[in-house]
C-alpha cells in the first residue's frame, strides 16, 4: 500500500514537472518569437530604407560651438570633438546614411559651407549631401543629436550642388561687450560702462575701411604676402546699436563677405579694437594690406557666429526651374530666432561673465608690437609721394572694387 502511493506520488510530480518544462518551452519560444519579429521589424525597416533612392540635398544647421574644436571633421581623432562628428552619427543612427558613407563622408559627397573655427556658433549653417528621403527626417535626426544642434530646414538640390562652391557670400556676426571700445586710459567697471556715439561712429569709421577687396596675409596664419588667394573682397561691415543684457551692455559687428580665411574676421575686429582703445594707430590698417608683415591681435572666438550663407547665383539659375526651391529660408527665420535666444546668445553672454574672454584677452593687447616697422615707414614714405600720399589718409584703402 505505501509502495503505491510512494509511486503515484512520483508519477504525479514528473508529469508536474514535464508540464511545467512544456510551459517553459512555450514561453521561451513565444519570446524567441517576440525577438525574432522585433528583429525582423528592425531589418524590414532597414531594408526599406536601403530600397530608398538616394537623392541631393541641403541641411540648415543651427549650433553652439562652445566645446567643439570646430565644424569639420577630424576622422581618426576622436580626442578633439567636432560639430560634424555629433552629425553624422545622428544621420547614421537615423538611418539616412549606411555606416559607411559615416566612415568615409566623400561616399555621401557632403560639404560643409563653412568650416567655422573652435567655439564659433552657427545660426544658418549649410551642408549638402546625399541621403535616403527617410519619412520624419528631419524629426529623426533630431531625435539623435543634442539640444544645442538642430538641423532646421531641407532642401532638394541638383545632383552636382557643392555648397562650399555654389555660395556666393557668407555673412558672420560678432557679439562683444562694448567695454572692448573703452580707452586704454579709462577706468573702466565693465557693468557700468555705456558706449558713447563719438566711439561707435569711430568704429563704424574703421570697420567700413574693410569694404572692397584688400591683402589680407596679415589677418590669417596660413597665406604669404603674395599669395592671390589672400586677396578678399568684403560687402559690407558695421556695428550695430548697443544694447543691455545681464547688466552688461553688448554690441554685434556683422560682416559680409564673399569668403574668409582662418581667423580672419576675428583679427579684423581685434585690430579695430587695439585702435579705437588708443594701442595702435589708424595707419596700421593700410600697412597690414601691404607686404609686411603687421602683428594683428585676434579676438575672442567666443562671440563669433555664422549668421546666413547666400547662394544668389544658384538661387537665379534654379530657384525657379519648377524642380528646385530657392536656397532662402523665410519661412526658418522664426526657429533661427528662437534657437538664438535660447542657446547661442546665453552661451556668449554667461560665458564672457563666468570666464572673462574678452576682459582677459584685453589684457594682452599692450604686449603686441604695433610699431614694428615704423622706421622703414617713415624711410619709405619721404622716397615715396604714394606713400606719403596715402599715410595722409584716415585709414583706408581704396575699396572702390
Amino acid at each position: 500500500m505505501a509502495e503505491d502511493l510512494i509511486a503515484a506520488v512520483a508519477s504525479q510530480t514528473k508529469r508536474l514537472n514535464s508540464s511545467s518544462e512544456v510551459v517553459q518551452r512555450l514561453e521561451e519560444n513565444g519570446h524567441q518569437n517576440k525577438k525574432l519579429k522585433s528583429d525582423a521589424d528592425e531589418e524590414d525597416a532597414e531594408d526599406q530604407n536601403k530600397k530608398l533612392p538616394k537623392r541631393k540635398i541641403v541641411l540648415l544647421m543651427a549650433y553652439s560651438g562652445k566645446g567643439y574644436h570646430g565644424m569639420q571633421r577630424n576622422v581618426g581623432s576622436s580626442q578633439f570633438k567636432t560639430i560634424e562628428d555629433d552629425l553624422v552619427s545622428a544621420l547614421v543612427q537615423s538611418g539616412c546614411i549606411p555606416e559607411n558613407h559615416g566612415e568615409d563622408m566623400k561616399k555621401m559627397s557632403f560639404q560643409r559651407c563653412a568650416r567655422t573655427d573652435k567655439g564659433v556658433s552657427a545660426a544658418g549653417q549649410i551642408v549638402s549631401l546625399k541621403v535616403r528621403l527617410i519619412d520624419d527626417i528631419l524629426e529623426k535626426i533630431n531625435n539623435h543629436l543634442p539640444s544645442h544642434i538642430r538641423i532646421l530646414g531641407l532642401k532638394r538640390v541638383t545632383g552636382g550642388f557643392n555648397s562650399k562652391n555654389k555660395c556666393d557670400a557668407r555673412t558672420y556676426s560678432y557679439m562683444l561687450p562694448t567695454f572692448a571700445f573703452a580707452h586704454k586710459d579709462q577706468d573702466v567697471q565693465e557693468e557700468l560702462f555705456r558706449l558713447d556715439r563719438d566711439t561707435l561712429e569711430r568704429v563704424n569709421r574703421l570697420l567700413g575701411c574693410y569694404k572692397g577687396t584688400h591683402n589680407f596675409h596679415n589677418f590669417t596664419s596660413q597665406k604669404g604676402p603674395r599669395d592671390p588667394s589672400a586677396k578678399r573682397y568684403i560687402m559690407e561691415m558695421y556695428c550695430g546699436e548697443p544694447f543691455v543684457r545681464e547688466n552688461v551692455e553688448f554690441a554685434v559687428i556683422q560682416v559680409k563677405g564673399q569668403s574668409f580665411m582662418m581667423h580672419q574676421i576675428r583679427k579684423m575686429i581685434g585690430l579695430v579694437i587695439a585702435i579705437v582703445k588708443g594701442y595702435a594707430p589708424e595707419s596700421i590698417m593700410e600697412r597690414s594690406w601691404g607686404e609686411e608683415k603687421v602683428d594683428v591681435p585676434k579676438a575672442p572666438g567666443l562671440g563669433l557666429v555664422l549668421e546666413k550663407v547666400h547662394f544668389e547665383k544658384y538661387n537665379r539659375r534654379f530657384g525657379n526651374d519648377g524642380l528646385h526651391e530657392p536656397l532662402e529660408w523665410t519661412e526658418e527665420e522664426e526657429k533661427i530666432a528662437v534657437f538664438k535666444e535660447q542657446y547661442i546668445y546665453p552661451t556668449i553672454i554667461n560665458t564672457e561673465r563666468e570666464e572673462k574672454s574678452m576682459a582677459n584677452w584685453l589684457k594682452t593687447l599692450p604686449i603686441h608690437d604695433f610699431n614694428s616697422s615704423a622706421v622703414e615707414m617713415q624711410t619709405n614714405n619721404k622716397n615715396s609721394k604714394k606713400s606719403s600720399d596715402l599715410e595722409g589718409s584716415d585709414g583706408c584703402g581704396d575699396d572702390s572694387d
